[in-house]
C-alpha cells in the first residue's frame, strides 16, 4: 500500500511538472485608446472605473496576469476565460461595435451583473476587489439605459 502511494505521488508530481511545459498565450493585443469605451463614454463617467476594476481583466486588451496565471492548470483556465471574455465583449474595441450592438452589450452587462453571473464567483474569490456592489451594478445598468447618439444626431 505504501509503495502504491509513493508511485501515485511520483506520477502526480511528474504530470504536474509536465503540464507546466504547455504554455497558453497570455498576450495583450495592442490597444488604440480612441477605440475604447472610455473614449466613447468619457472620462467623467462613473462606468469606466467599475468596468476597469471588475471587468477589464477578461473583457479588454489590458488584462493583468497575476502570478497564478503562470502555473498550470490555472494558466489554462485564465487564458481560456480571457479569450472567451474578449469574444463576448471587448471594452478596448468598443468602436468596432455599432451603436445598436453597444446598447445590447451594455444591456447584457447589466443583466449579467444584476444576476450575479459576472464577475464569476471563482474570479471574485481570487480577486475580491472585483466584486460588484449594488452601486456598481446600478452604474452599469444606468449606462445601459442611456440613449446613444448616432452620427445623424450629432450632425443635426
Amino acid at each position: 500500500m505504501k509503495r502504491r502511494l509513493k508511485h501515485a505521488a511520483i506520477i502526480i508530481v511528474a504530470v504536474f511538472a509536465a503540464a507546466q511545459l504547455i504554455r497558453p498565450d497570455r498576450t495583450n493585443p495592442t490597444t488604440d485608446a480612441g477605440r475604447s469605451i472610455q473614449a466613447h463614454v468619457g472620462t467623467t463617467s462613473e462606468l469606466i472605473p467599475v468596468l476597469n476594476r471588475a471587468c477589464g481583466d477578461c473583457h479588454s486588451n489590458e488584462t493583468v496576469w497575476p502570478w497564478y496565471t503562470e502555473v498550470a492548470p490555472m494558466s489554462w483556465l485564465m487564458a481560456y476565460a480571457v479569450s472567451e471574455g474578449r469574444k463576448a465583449v471587448n471594452f478596448s474595441e468598443w468602436a468596432a461595435y455599432s451603436p445598436a450592438q453597444q446598447q445590447m452589450l451594455l444591456s447584457e452587462s447589466c443583466r449579467d451583473a444584476s444576476s450575479g453571473k459576472m464577475p464569476s464567483d471563482i474570479y471574485t474569490a481570487l480577486r475580491p476587489e472585483t466584486r460588484l456592489s449594488t452601486k456598481d451594478v446600478e452604474t452599469i445598468c444606468s449606462a445601459s439605459r442611456q440613449p446613444k447618439a448616432t452620427a445623424a444626431d450629432v450632425l443635426r
